[in-house]
């Protein structure tokens, strides 16, 4: 699987667009992710056209992409090539002939969690520090 890097033309809250890309990361095509919810591909594509996503349905999303609702409102291109590009060069994959039973994937998904979490409880530090002024 190759990742391509899209034009980010579309503001950073597109949340249908941050769908689309997770699902695209998780190699699932829109009639596997319309069938997982119960609908159909024109509904999907018409979801990752949209900028905003009711909350109900966001989460019915999240848990077919195996991810949490803040993985995909924190979803970024840029943290994800940081992640892929510095998993592999952490575990060694960048040694051509070498065997690993790796699943990039998986991994880039928990490390992005671990990241969306971190930042979270920066900004809770932050906001404290900001309330004992």
């Amino acid at each position: 699987m190759s990742i391509v890097t899209k034009p980010n033309h579309i503001g950073r809250n597109h949340i249908g667009r941050k769908i689309s890309r997770i699902r695209e990361l998780r190699d699932m095509k829109q009639e596997a992710l319309a069938q997982a919810l119960g609908t159909n591909q024109q509904v999907i594509s018409a979801m990752e056209n949209s900028e905003s996503v009711e909350d109900e349905k966001l989460i019915e999303v999240a848990k077919a992409l195996g991810v949490t609702v803040e993985a995909i409102k924190n979803f970024s291109e840029e943290a994800v090539l940081n992640i892929i590009g510095n998993t592999y060069h952490d575990n060694g994959i960048v040694n051509a002939g070498t065997n690993y039973n790796f699943y990039p994937l998986d991994k880039v998904i928990e490390l992005y969690e671990r990241l969306v979490q971190v930042e979270k409880e920066k900004n809770e530090y932050l906001e404290k520090l900001l309330k004992s002024k």
